[in-house]
């Protein structure tokens, strides 16, 4: 029976957002109960679980590292850390047949700013490079030449928002079959493009950016075809080599792979300027949100924790006590220490704390409330989309007169409404709702509210990409340089 080494190491920075990320911002598992968790979710090594379930192979789960939350850079002594765990792991497995990798791209620590590439590379010293290696990425990866150098194959998510974890690792799993049984030799095409790209087009069921990705899904389906897709990195993760990347993988057919890779990246390339977020003031906003019948969502993916950000902007909050906004609002915030003095206070006491600003204090300056104690909690609660626990520390549900505060002390995402819900807060009862997300599942909010309004905000992850102030990318880059030129450019891969 062959025998399939599974090791995972998932994690999104922002650049920009202050706040390192330390190890006990990751949740860390080896073994069985690696195997248990992710077969009780709809992750990619769930994915690539029940595809191996089903093989007569022996899947041998070694180590999982699967970041909390999105955040900042990692610090260096805790990416160490984390790394020799996974190495270690691998070195104590058994003997094994192939290796699949659930990773996703866009990480960056102070001492390292590809570490997927690094851990790939070192991956490869231990399992040997005869053995078939693949490995999977979110779409917001930021790909490198090192990853597909130790690398046979790689696969792509294809939603976003993303809904098809699952299938990526079912997807993965099935090409490393079929490279473990000699069926198919990957070559793979990569073609870089400079430009960082953000905005509703992006959303894979309506957007253009959804035209390019179906394109890469019937190429893998094709004949010949066995992985292809489109990265379109994290702009917020500001190394070398960020950008975005056409990518497709062939049977031993790399004039095939060339052309393709080219084809897509050209075609992606005309419609750049499509493909950024069309941002409305903040000041505007709020004006349009007193004028609008129904639930008004604003949201505030310039504070989005999914993608890095420190979640403790009270910008919009401060905009809507400025103008006397009177209608009834939802606010997520992070603030350990408004969080504190509610617990101190009581259910039903009186708090006179400030919210905002406790972490990103060059943008955002500590308001001050003074409100009544509705909720506390330990800030455990299961995920609305997927089902994994969150953990948000020490929660409060405050209510300053018309505004109601979720306010946690952790980051936790905010990609749908699990935090909401389990503090008994259902957003189709307010006038307004911030929402600290680039993008939702549209049932959640945008199939139902009154008006849904991108807001141009101050944060670590405004979609207003000029302003975040890029000084490790390669440039020129659009849209930083309206002027960028691109002559595609493929580059090809292949282990045998």
């Amino acid at each position: 029976m062959k025998r399939i080494l599974i090791v995972e190491c998932i994690h999104e920075i922002c650049s920009f957002n202050p706040v390192p990320t330390r190890y006990t911002d990751f949740a860390v598992m080896t073994g069985a109960p690696m195997a248990a968790y992710h077969r009780g979710v709809g992750s990619e090594v769930g994915g690539a679980l029940q595809v191996f379930d089903s093989a007569n192979v022996e899947s041998v789960p070694t180590y999982a590292a699967r970041g909390i939350t999105s955040g900042g850079t990692i610090a260096a002594a805790d990416f160490d850390r984390l790394a020799g765990e996974f190495l270690d792991a691998l070195r104590k497995a058994p003997a094994a047949d192939a290796v699949y990798c659930a990773l996703h791209g866009a990480m960056a620590a102070d001492n390292e700013s590809d570490p997927e590439g690094y851990l790939l590379a070192e991956a490869r010293k231990i399992v040997g490079n005869k053995i078939p290696l693949v490995a999977s990425f979110d779409l917001h990866g930021i790909l490198t030449d090192r990853m597909l150098e130790h690398t046979d194959a790689i696969v792509l998510y294809h939603t976003y928002p993303h809904v098809d974890f699952f299938e990526t690792g079912q997807r993965s799993a099935r090409l490393l079959l079929r490279i473990l049984a000699g069926e198919v030799k990957p070559v793979t095409a990569r073609v870089f493009i400079p430009a960082l790209v953000r905005g509703d087009e992006l959303i894979t069921r309506t957007g253009v950016y959804g035209q390019f990705i179906r394109d890469a899904a019937a190429i893998e389906q094709s004949p010949g075809g066995l992985s292809a897709g489109m990265f379109i990195g994290n702009p917020f993760t500001d190394v070398p080599e960020l950008g975005c990347n056409a990518v497709v993988v062939t049977d031993n057919d790399p004039a095939r792979a060339e052309r393709e890779a080219s084809r897509l990246a050209t075609e992606f390339w005309e419609q750049r300027a499509r493909m950024q977020s069309r941002l409305t003031g903040l000041d505007e906003a709020v004006q349009i949100s007193k004028q609008t019948k129904g639930t008004v969502i604003l949201m505030d993916a310039a504070d989005a924790t999914s993608s890095g950000a420190s979640g403790d902007s009270n910008a919009i909050l401060r905009k809507l006590l400025e103008v006397g906004y009177l209608g009834k609002a939802l606010v997520p915030i992070v603030d350990p220490g408004a969080a504190s003095a509610a617990f101190a206070a009581g259910i039903d006491g009186t708090v006179h704390a400030t919210v905002g600003g406790a972490f990103d204090k060059k943008s955002f300056e500590p308001l001050p409330i003074t409100a009544q104690v509705r909720m506390l909690s330990d800030g455990r609660f299961r995920s609305e989309s997927f089902g994994q626990e969150w953990y948000g520390g020490r929660t409060a549900v405050l209510q300053s007169s018309n505004v109601m505060l979720v306010v946690t002390s952790r980051p936790v995402h905010l990609y749908d409404r699990s935090l909401f819900y389990a503090h008994g807060q259902d957003p189709r009862h307010f006038d307004l709702v911030v929402v600290k997300s680039p993008h939702c599942q549209p049932h959640m909010y945008a199939d139902w509210c009154g008006r849904l309004i991108n807001v141009d905000a101050p944060g670590s992850t405004s979609a207003n990409l000029p302003r975040l102030g890029h000084t490790r990318c390669r440039r020129p880059i659009f849209p930083l340089e309206r002027e960028t030129a691109f002559t595609p450019k493929a580059k090809v891969f292949r282990r045998f």
